[in-house]
C-alpha cells in the first residue's frame, strides 16, 4: 500500500510543472476555470429562470384579455390564440366544466384545476400528454386567473403556452460551456504571454550569470527598467558582484605580494645556505654569523605569517566578542610611564574615561601598531591625546618625525606599501601593521586615517570609533 501512495506520488511530482510560467498559468487558469464554472452555472440557471418567466407572463396576459372579453358576453366559437399562446379554456369553477376553448382543446378536458395556496394566480402548473392536445411528451406551461360575474358566471381562464425547444436540449448549457472554456483558453494565454514577458528579465539574468561564471566576475547583470522587485534583485546582486569582484582583485594582489615579501627572505636564506655549503673550509665565525643571519629572517618570516594570519582572521571571521573598555584608561595602563619600554619619550594625554565597546586585544593591537609605527620615524617624541568628541571616542597618535607626504597619506594602508623611509628605518617590517590597523578599525564601525601633526610637525594617526553609553561601573 505504502509503495503504492509513494508511487503516486512520484507521479504526482512528475506531473507537476517545473517551471514558474508553467506554474503561474497553470494556478492563475485552474483559479478562472473555477470562477468560470461558478458562472457558467449560475448564467445558466438565470436565463431559463428569465425565459419561464416571460413565458408565465404572456401566458398571464393571454388569460387577463380573455377575461376582459368574457365579462360581459361569450365568445361565439373556439377562443382565437396569438404568439406562445398556443391554448386557452374558460373552465366553471367548482365542476371543472370547460366552457369554452381554443381550436386546439374543442372536446378535450379542463387542463388544470385551481390552486388555492396560490395568492396571486389560481393555477400556475405543467400539464402535459395528448389528453391536452400536445404530443407525446410535450409539455406546457398553464396559468389560470379566477374571475367573477362573468357571462359563463364563475369562472377559471387557463393560458398554456410552450417553452421555446431550446429550454428542452443541452444547447444552452452546451453554448455556455463552450463559452467558458473559449474565454478560460485565452485567459491561460494572456497568462502564459504575460507571466514569459514578465520574466524575459530573469530569462537575460541567468544567461548572463552564465556567462560571468564561465568568464569571471567582470560582468554585470541587466538591471530591466520596470523598477519592480526584479530590477531590485538585478541591483542587489551587481552590488553584490561589485564587492566580488573587489574582494577577488584585493585577494589577488594579497597573493602576490605576500608571495613576493615570503619569496625575499626565503630567496636570501637560500643563498645564504649555498654560500656557506660552497666554501670548503668554513670557520665557527662565519657560522655563528650565518646562524644569527638566518634567525632574523626567520623572524622577519615568523612577524610576515603572524600578520597575514591576522589579516586573514580579521577578513574572514565575524566580529570577536565585545566589551566595553575605557581608552583613557586602555592607553595609560599599556604604553604609559612604566607600562612599556620606548625608544623616544612618550607623552599620553587623557580628558577621562573614553568608553567604547570593543574587543581589547584588537584594540591593543591598533595602539601597539601605531605607536611603535611612530617611534620608529620619530626623531625624539611621541604624543598620543585620547579624547572624546561628540558621540566618537578619538585616539590621535603625534610624532615629530618627517611626516607622510599627502599623495602617500592613504597608500600607507595598503598591505605590503612600505615607504622609502619606512624602508630604510625598519628594514624587517613586514608593511602590514596599518592594514591590520584599519581593518580593526573597521571592524569595529571606527575609521583611521593618516594626515599631518601641527602639534609635532611629524605624522598622526587618528582612530576614531563610536563611544559606549556612559554608564556607572
Amino acid at each position: 500500500m505504502s509503495d503504492r501512495i509513494g508511487g503516486l506520488r512520484r507521479a504526482g511530482r512528475r506531473l507537476r510543472p517545473r517551471s514558474i510560467r508553467a506554474r503561474v498559468t497553470v494556478g492563475a487558469s485552474a483559479a478562472v476555470a473555477v470562477a468560470l464554472a461558478f458562472g457558467v452555472v449560475l448564467t445558466i440557471i438565470l436565463v431559463h429562470r428569465t425565459l419561464v418567466t416571460e413565458l408565465r407572463d404572456d401566458a398571464a396576459q393571454a388569460a387577463r384579455l380573455v377575461a376582459d372579453e368574457i365579462v360581459h358576453e361569450r365568445y361565439p366559437g373556439a377562443i382565437p390564440t396569438a404568439g406562445l399562446v398556443l391554448r386557452l379554456q374558460v373552465v366553471e369553477r367548482g365542476t371543472g366544466e370547460v366552457l369554452a376553448a381554443s381550436s386546439a382543446l374543442q372536446g378535450r378536458p379542463a387542463m388544470a384545476r385551481e390552486d388555492d395556496d396560490s395568492p396571486d394566480f389560481q393555477v400556475e402548473t405543467t400539464a402535459c400528454g395528448t389528453a391536452i392536445g400536445t404530443a407525446p411528451g410535450e409539455c406546457v406551461l398553464v396559468v389560470g386567473y379566477e374571475i367573477d360575474d362573468t357571462a359563463y358566471g364563475d369562472v377559471l381562464v387557463l393560458a398554456a403556452t410552450r417553452p421555446p425547444a431550446v429550454l428542452d436540449t443541452l444547447l444552452p448549457e452546451v453554448a455556455f460551456v463552450g463559452l467558458g472554456l473559449g474565454l478560460l483558453a485565452c485567459t491561460a494565454a494572456i497568462i502564459w504571454f504575460g507571466v514569459g514577458r514578465a520574466l524575459r528579465p530573469v530569462r537575460e539574468i541567468t544567461e548572463e550569470i552564465h556567462r560571468i561564471t564561465r568568464s569571471g566576475v567582470s560582468g554585470r547583470l541587466p538591471v530591466p527598467c520596470t523598477q519592480d522587485e526584479i530590477a531590485e534583485l538585478a541591483r542587489t546582486a551587481n552590488a553584490g558582484l561589485d564587492r566580488l569582484e573587489e574582494a577577488v582583485t584585493r585577494q589577488r594582489r594579497f597573493v602576490s605580494d605576500a608571495s613576493h615579501e615570503l619569496r625575499n627572505p626565503i630567496t636570501g636564506m637560500h643563498t645564504k645556505l649555498e654560500v656557506e655549503l660552497s666554501d670548503p673550509e668554513p670557520d665557527t665565525r662565519s657560522r655563528e654569523l650565518l646562524l644569527s643571519s638566518l634567525l632574523a629572517d626567520t623572524e622577519r618570516l615568523e612577524h610576515i605569517v603572524a600578520d597575514l594570519l591576522e589579516l586573514a582572521r580579521l577578513d574572514t571571521t565575524t566580529a570577536r566578542e565585545r566589551e566595553r573598555v575605557d581608552l583613557s584608561s586602555l592607553v595609560s595602563t599599556e604604553f604609559g610611564s612604566g607600562g612599556r619600554r620606548a625608544r623616544h619619550a612618550l607623552r599620553v594625554h587623557t580628558s577621562g574615561p573614553v568608553w567604547v565597546r570593543g574587543n581589547r586585544l584588537q584594540l591593543v593591537r591598533v595602539l601597539t601598531n601605531l605607536i611603535a609605527n611612530a617611534e620608529r620615524h620619530a626623531h625624539s617624541r611621541v604624543d598620543v591625546i585620547v579624547e572624546r568628541e561628540g558621540d566618537a571616542a578619538v585616539v590621535e597618535v603625534h610624532d615629530d618625525g618627517a611626516g607622510i607626504p599627502e599623495e602617500e597619506r592613504e597608500r600607507v594602508f595598503e598591505r605590503f606599501a612600505r615607504l622609502a623611509e619606512s624602508k630604510e628605518r625598519d628594514p624587517g617590517g613586514s608593511g602590514l601593521g596599518l592594514p591590520i590597523s584599519r581593518e580593526i578599525a573597521k571592524a569595529h564601525s571606527g575609521t583611521l586615517v593618516a594626515g599631518h601633526s601641527d602639534l609635532l610637525g611629524g605624522a598622526m594617526f587618528t582612530l576614531r570609533i563610536p563611544d559606549a553609553p556612559r554608564t556607572a561601573e
